[in-house]
This record gives C-alpha cells, structure tokens and sequence, in this order.
C-alpha cells in the first residue's frame, strides 16, 4: 500500500522563513512515516486567472471537468494537490495579506476544484455512460487535512490580520479539512526563523498534528481542531468579524455563517447555532448552497440583444 502524502506548498522566498517553517513541519510529518513533496510557488510559472468561467461553464453544461485553458504550470501543482492526503500552507506578509502569488494560485482552484461542482459533473457523467477520462478527477473527492501558515515581519500582530482568513481560500473549494494554523508575527526581531527555537518547535507540533490527523481511525478524531487559539469562528477558528447593517448580528467572513451577539461582563460573547455552523462554506452544505445558486441564478449569452452596440462606446476608451 502505498504511503500517504503530504504537500508542502511555500509562497515564500527560497530558504527564507516560510521556506524552512514548512519544510520543518514536513520532515515532521517523513519521521511519522509519511511520504512528503515541497513545492515553492514562486518556482512556477502560474498566470492569472482570466474570468473566462470556461471550468465551470464546462461542468455544468457536462461539456467539460472543470480544466482551465490556460497553458502554464498549474498543472504541477493541481497533480500535487490531487495525489496528496494533506497539505501545508504557508505565506509570508507583505500588506496585511498573502502574496500576489497566493491568490493567484487561489483564483486558478477556486471554482475549477469545488467539490460540489466536481461531484454533481462526475456523478451526471457516470449516469450517462461517460468514460473516465471524461470527468472529473476521482481524487477530487479524497478527504484531506491542512494546516494554515502566516508569517510576518512587523512587531503587532494586527499587521497580518487578513493572512489566515484569506489563506483558507486555499482550502476551501477542495474542502480540505484545517486542524491547524499558526501566524508567526515579530520576524523581523530574528535574523531568521532558525533562531527562533519557540517558532521551530510550534512547526514541528504542526507537523505532528497533521501526521496525527492522518492517522485518526475516526472522522471526528480526523477533522478534530487541533490549534493553539480557539478563536472566535468555531468552525474556521478565525477571529474577524464582519458587522450586519443593521447592528444586530455578526458574520464570519471566511464562513459567511452569521451569529448572535451579547457583552457579558466586558467579554464579547458569539453564538453561532449549530445549522449555521453547518451551513459554513467550509463544508460540503454551504458549498452547496452557493453551486446550487450559481446553477439556479446565474443567465448565459444572449440575454441582452443589442449588447455589441451597447459595449461599442467603450472600446478603446482611454486606453
């Protein structure tokens, strides 16, 4: 039987803090018995999405399995993805945010790589006598585990305070499962991250919980959070907070599930019910939920009728 995977994926600069934070979690997980990849995003040729929506236009229509057109070296990377059982994370911060890079990255497997698109097309495909190689990727629908690496120069920690919400873009449309995450702040107060022996040693415990995770007999000791902070979210385990219009209820922006608030002795206090936990767009329901509403909403060509001679003003203008 072959040995279970874990990728490592570094948006970060060769051998510099992202690099070995990852690589040391990994040869956690190869000391565990477990086969691991590294790949260094910035070593491949990725483009930029084009909005062309051909991959899920392609599933929907049952013409296509959620490809891209674009010719570059996405591929080395989606193979990746396909054949491991986990996969670790990390970016460095330059304005509050991952790099360029990374959502790049995010933007090519977003739609492309959502399970629910994959399986409705795969499923569809099966019933209609389609050949293998005409759907989508059975790897697609593999149970996998992550952990979310942020790291970052600046001394406050709330110059990194969008890294680890956006950083589930990574994981979110694969639905692979997050049992850990770490955001490393103050870098600059260490020529690098190998003399920091506290950051060592929490990368090290992230390799361990991932090798632990794939190791779990049981769903619930498999996706079980694993982390240091709670956070607020009890599903993403975030900490951002989105207010509603209206002042009365709170939103999780990396779950989109929304929550109750009250302040108890000074203490902010959240509740999210268990069905808008449920509904999360980290699970396979809140996934759901929103391919059904692009399936059910959205209009294709030929809606407007004179929509050439309408865009005609605009070519060219102000280029």
């Amino acid at each position: 039987m072959d040995k279970k995977m874990v990728l490592g994926v570094s948006f970060g600069r060769k051998m510099g803090n992202t690099d070995v934070m990852i690589k040391t979690a990994l040869m956690e997980c190869e000391k565990a018995g477990y086969a691991v990849r590294f790949i260094r995003a910035d070593d491949l040729d990725i483009r930029p999405c084009t909005g062309c929506i051909s991959c899920v236009v392609g599933m929907t229509t049952g013409r296509g399995k959620g490809g891209c057109p674009i010719q570059d070296d996405f591929h080395i990377l989606d193979e990746a993805l396909m054949a491991c059982d986990a996969v670790i994370v990390g970016s460095p911060t330059y304005v509050l945010s991952p790099t360029g890079r990374f959502k790049t990255v995010c933007d090519r497997i977003g739609p492309s790589h959502d399970i629910t698109f994959r399986k409705a097309t795969y499923d569809e495909g099966l019933a209609a006598g389609k050949p293998a190689e005409q759907l989508p990727d059975t790897r697609s629908f593999k149970k996998r585990v992550g952990a979310l690496v942020s790291v970052g120069g600046a001394m406050t920690k709330n110059w990194l305070s969008f890294m680890l919400p956006t950083m589930y873009e990574f994981t979110m449309s694969m639905g692979i499962d997050v049992i850990d995450m770490h955001e490393y702040h103050g870098a600059m107060a260490f020529e690098h991250v190998l003399g920091n022996t506290a950051q060592m040693e929490r990368m090290r415990q992230v390799g361990r919980h991932i090798a632990e995770a794939l190791a779990a007999e049981t769903e619930e000791e498999r996706t079980r959070w694993r982390g240091e902070e709670e956070g607020v979210c009890p599903v993403c385990h975030c900490d951002m907070l989105t207010v509603s219009k209206d002042r009365r209820s709170v939103e999780c922006p990396v779950c989109g599930i929304r929550g109750a608030f009250e302040v108890r002795d000074g203490r902010l206090e959240v509740r999210f019910s268990a069905a808008e936990q449920q509904r999360s767009r980290l699970h396979w329901d809140g996934k759901l939920e929103h391919s059904t509403e692009i399936k059910t909403q959205a209009v294709g060509p030929g809606q407007i009728p004179d929509l050439k001679a309408l865009k005609a003003p605009y070519i060219g203008y102000a280029e």
